[in-house]
């Protein structure tokens, strides 16, 4: 018999607005910059010059589907037909996940929600409902002050939430219904401590930690691309000392697509928009460590690119030109883990149908054993 599914959420839907009065950081920074280069280029003549700086980064390439003729043909289109992601623009009215693999596994979930009083105008709680995970970990929430929504403080015993000095800016939270050992919401070393308020907390469990974090956004420009350096330079050596403690999760928007499959137009972003330049790309590789050339660093895997070597999913689509439909998104949301933890996951999926309540969709992870 098939496993039974969870119980559905049914609801009416509801379209997000045409013109949203307080767009998120990333409607301002990183995403617009993403609308623009979504927009159809016009043709350059080649000029037999070539853009300074590395080439970008390629994902491994599959040995598979090389055969010739027209059923392979045919195979790779139908292959990429089911491959293809959602298109939908609200959330379903009825909303339903099988239930966790097994007895004693976590489900953990990520999920960027562009402003928390927006998402649930949304629908957000009918999302919460039907995942129902064990920890809920939440992106650029925009609240100023801890939220009291019972649909959370009801769920989530226990709840961190790390609030920007600027008002409706940024925000990270982590909710839980288990208790961790410890808390934290700064970044070791940074030279600015107020500007990693809204940016990260890290949770202490028996077994791991868990590292929630909004990434600073490359900006408009790139103008912000130093802060967002400054801001790798010190995770990189926090997330390492973490690892030689305890084996590390890490998840939320880290505003980087690591590879040229994780968004849909790579050539014409390059070292342009942020989210994909050679500086930002470099930091998360070096994180990953796949090739050990950081001596002294343990290794950590990206989970949903691991498990779907070649797939072309993404977490966010641009509420504008259409992004959506088109497929014109980036895989921005993800879990990292350390990689001798990485045998302990047992699934990770972008809830590609959950879009409308957020301009992101939902990134979802379990986890064998207890935290």
């Amino acid at each position: 018999m098939p496993p039974k599914r969870a119980a559905a959420t049914k609801r009416k839907a509801v379209s997000p607005p045409d013109d949203d009065p307080t767009p998120s950081e990333s409607e301002q920074q990183s995403p617009s910059e993403h609308e623009e280069s979504d927009k159809p280029v016009a043709k350059k003549r080649k000029t037999g010059s070539s853009a300074k700086g590395k080439a970008a980064p390629k994902a491994a390439e599959s040995t598979k589907g090389k055969g010739k003729g027209t059923s392979s043909a045919a195979a790779a289109a139908a292959k990429a037909e089911a491959g293809r992601q959602p298109t939908n623009k609200v959330l379903p009215v009825h909303i339903a996940f099988a239930p966790k693999a097994a007895e004693g596994t976590v489900r953990i979930a990520a999920w960027n929600i562009c402003g928390l009083a927006a998402a649930q105008k949304k629908g957000f709680k009918y999302y919460v409902e039907a995942e129902d995970p064990d920890v809920l970990i939440l992106t650029e929430t925009k609240v100023n002050n801890d939220p009291v929504d019972p649909a959370l403080t009801q769920r989530f015993p226990y709840r961190y939430w790390s609030i920007s000095d600027k008002k409706t800016y940024s925000g990270t939270a982590i909710l839980s219904k288990v208790e961790p050992i410890s808390v934290d919401y700064t970044l070791p070393g940074h030279p600015d401590p107020k500007s990693v308020k809204g940016r990260i907390v890290t949770l202490e469990f028996a077994s791991c930690y868990l590292v929630g974090t909004y990434v600073v956004n490359a900006g408009t420009g790139l103008k912000t691309l130093d802060e967002k350096k400054v801001w790798n330079a010190h995770f990189e050596a926090y997330i390492r000392e973490l690892d030689k403690k305890k084996p590390v999760i890490w998840a939320g928007d880290l505003n980087v697509a690591p590879t040229e499959i994780d968004l849909a137009n790579p050539k014409t972003n390059w070292n342009k928009t942020p989210g994909y330049t050679e500086a930002e790309t470099s930091s998360f590789a070096r994180i990953l460590n796949t090739s050990g050339k950081e001596a002294d660093a343990g290794k950590f895997v990206d989970v949903w690119r691991d498990k779907h070597p070649g797939l072309r999913h993404y977490t966010y689509f641009s509420y504008r030109f259409n992004c959506r439909e088109k497929g014109l998104g980036w895989r921005l949301d993800m879990f990292v883990v350390s990689e001798r933890m990485a045998a302990r996951v047992q699934m990770c999926e972008i809830r590609s149908e959950i879009y409308g309540a957020s301009d992101h969709c939902p990134v979802v992870l379990e986890l064998e054993g207890p935290l």
